[in-house]
């Protein structure tokens, strides 16, 4: 009795290797009846081919023009800020203060909030130079909490941050609001625009200013019903515009909260108010997460803008043209499934002798269907990879001609993997090439199941019969 599993544990593992070794055989002979009737295999891939780069083109085209769209975006302002409003024009119950701040940055997914607080409601004027040679006559200031300035995500181009009272940082384009005092009206001014542009539209050869504004020491002259008073502001740094937090990026101010506190204070003649505030910027960790957070904020109370008014509908637009050029690639793979079908079912006809013999000799119906389910999804599997490296190439060369200009090194990684200022018509990620070469070898193995039922359900007899 003890001797009984010891004898047969052997038994078993033979068992277990002439079945692996079956399998082997019918992969091997799979392979020979392809490449026995080179001409039909070769037509038949020829045709899972053509429909994988289709369905691989077309998706493609469309994740291309979702990735120009998030660029288009991404240049219009940082799409995770939420910039948040009082209603009615702060004379609702809800205010804008210290405590609805506090209770922002309390929402799932906020990162930083920060309140803003300007001189919108003063007039004052801008000067630089020596004597006050320049002077600006409109621009926006505002005060933010320095601590939360680099989780908002504004960008320095050029300097360090506020460290101290004083301390501020200029917009990308503020040198171009002075005008020069000493120059005739009309003459007085740099334009901006007045450079030329290439032909995607970007401008090139932009004018310099009449000063550096981070280099040079600026006054704010602050025009009250008492008088007017000034204050000294030293630039520490230059911030990349992002039209998202404001047109100060631009074209204005940042200094610290607590700077601008002291100067409405002095503004009102000492005499303080209870502070609130007139907008409050809310960041998220990430974009998708936006719409739920503002959803949150509105029902707090209080009003909110974001792009994710724009980013939504165009997202909605590229995800339905997706689908749309997908749906036409697919037809052609289908298209491809019925070639498939079509030689598996004369490849039986074919061969309806020798599946006669092979079920006289004893094999198995499973490994008759095994057999014919291998070459319909190796011919899947072979017309999904060749395709996906002739989508590949294909896209290249698609978006090597939307750069311009001669092929270069350089010019092939960015057709390949994009870059900065780059759009490309083609995207192929990898996941897309997985699932277009499994998707293949579905289709082939879907298009090879009703032949090889058909096959396992012919009789031994008749079959040895046929000629």
């Amino acid at each position: 009795m003890i001797l009984i599993p010891t004898k047969l544990k052997p038994i078993g593992r033979r068992r277990e290797r002439s079945k692996t070794i079956r399998r082997q055989d019918i992969l091997q002979m799979c392979i020979q009846n392809l490449m026995r009737r080179k001409s039909r295999t070769i037509l038949t891939v020829l045709g899972v081919l053509i429909g994988c780069c289709s369905i691989v083109i077309m998706v493609s085209i469309g994740i291309g023009m979702k990735e120009s769209q998030e660029a288009m975006l991404a240049e219009m302002g940082d799409l995770t800020i939420i910039t948040v409003t009082p209603q009615q024009g702060g004379k609702g119950k809800t205010k804008l203060d210290d405590s609805a701040v506090k209770t922002f940055g309390h929402i799932a997914n906020v990162e930083a909030v920060t309140p803003k607080l300007s001189l919108e409601n003063y007039t004052f004027k801008l000067y630089a130079g020596i004597n006050n040679r320049y002077v600006c006559q409109w621009s926006t200031v505002v005060g933010l909490d320095t601590a939360e300035i680099s989780k908002m995500g504004y960008k320095l181009i050029t300097g360090d941050g506020i460290e101290k009272s004083g301390d501020v940082l200029v917009g990308e384009y503020l040198a171009y609001n002075f005008a020069d005092s000493m120059r005739p009206e009309g003459a007085n001014t740099v334009d901006r625009w007045g450079g030329e542009f290439d032909a995607s539209g970007k401008q090139q050869n932009i004018p310099a200013p009449y000063f550096d504004a981070v280099k040079t020491p600026l006054t704010l002259e602050v025009q009250t019903d008492k008088g007017k008073f000034t204050v000294q502001l030293s630039p520490v740094g230059g911030t990349k515009e992002d039209y998202a937090k404001g047109n100060e990026t631009s074209e204005g101010i940042i200094m610290s909260l607590q700077d601008m506190q002291n100067i409405i204070d002095r503004a009102q003649g000492g005499n303080k108010k209870a502070l609130s505030y007139s907008t409050v910027l809310v960041k998220v960790n990430d974009i998708s997460k936006v719409a739920e957070a503002e959803n949150e904020i509105k029902a707090l109370g209080y009003n909110t803008s974001s792009m994710e008014s724009i980013r939504k509908p165009m997202e909605k637009e590229a995800r339905q043209k997706q689908l749309m050029l997908g749906g036409l690639g697919a037809i052609s793979l289908f298209v491809a499934a019925l070639g498939i079908t079509n030689t598996m079912i004369m490849s039986i006809s074919e061969r309806t002798k020798e599946i006669g013999i092979m079920k006289s000799l004893g094999c198995y119906v499973n490994d008759i269907r095994f057999m014919f389910l291998s070459e319909a999804g190796a011919i899947g599997l072979i017309g999904g990879i060749v395709g996906c490296v002739v989508s590949l190439v294909v896209s290249i060369i698609i978006n090597l001609v939307s750069i311009g200009g001669p092929p270069t090194p350089a010019g092939f990684v960015l057709a390949i993997v994009g870059g900065e200022g780059v759009s490309r018509i083609s995207v192929i990620p990898p996941w897309l090439m997985l699932f277009a070469i499994v998707f293949s070898i579905a289709i082939g193995l879907g298009s090879g199941y009703y032949p090889a039922n058909k096959a396992v359900q012919i009789s031994a007899l008749e079959a040895i019969k046929s000629e």
